[in-house]
């Protein structure tokens, strides 16, 4: 079985080390206008990697891909976000999104994949909802200002085989 411990922890800081983290600057481009990060570690003698990859801005999408020990992928994220307000782009991602992605893995209560099921800040509320496992999964990411939807996405992953 791929998915144990030492791969959720991988995720968890692989994910922590990536877009989340503001001072992370992004990798060459993989493909014609996108934005990649990417982040490896051996453990264990295995050399785990993940890519995350993506393309826009306020409307959005991008797939995230774990590879362990070979060019073979394991697990991936497909994700599709919009913003609604596009005067709000960066503010929102700086003051709710990249905050709450920092807490991946500290919400048991999600599937560690985005960000904690509920984190506020600054008149911003960040909302995460995962049905499934880590194996197969479907997510609802979204923040409100002073009660406005104003951002949302939708991913869905699990395992590669």
């Amino acid at each position: 079985n791929m998915i144990n411990n030492t791969f959720i922890d991988f995720l968890i800081k692989a994910k922590k080390s990536t877009y989340a983290n503001s001072t992370i600057e992004k990798v060459k481009s993989s493909r014609v206008g996108s934005s990649d990060y990417h982040y490896e570690e051996k453990i264990d003698n295995k050399k785990y990697i993940y890519h995350d990859t993506y393309f826009g801005g306020t409307k959005f999408m991008g797939e995230e891909v774990v590879y362990c020990d070979s060019n073979k992928p394991v697990w991936g994220m497909n994700y599709y976000g919009v913003t609604f307000d596009d005067t709000l782009g960066e503010e929102a991602m700086d003051n709710a999104l990249r905050p709450a992605l920092m807490k991946v893995g500290e919400d048991k209560s999600v599937i560690p994949v985005r960000g904690i099921s509920q984190f506020e800040n600054n008149r911003y509320v960040y909302t995460f909802k995962t049905t499934g496992t880590i194996e197969n999964f479907d997510g609802t990411e979204q923040i409100y200002k002073d009660n406005n939807l104003i951002y949302e996405l939708h991913c869905s992953g699990g395992l590669i085989k």
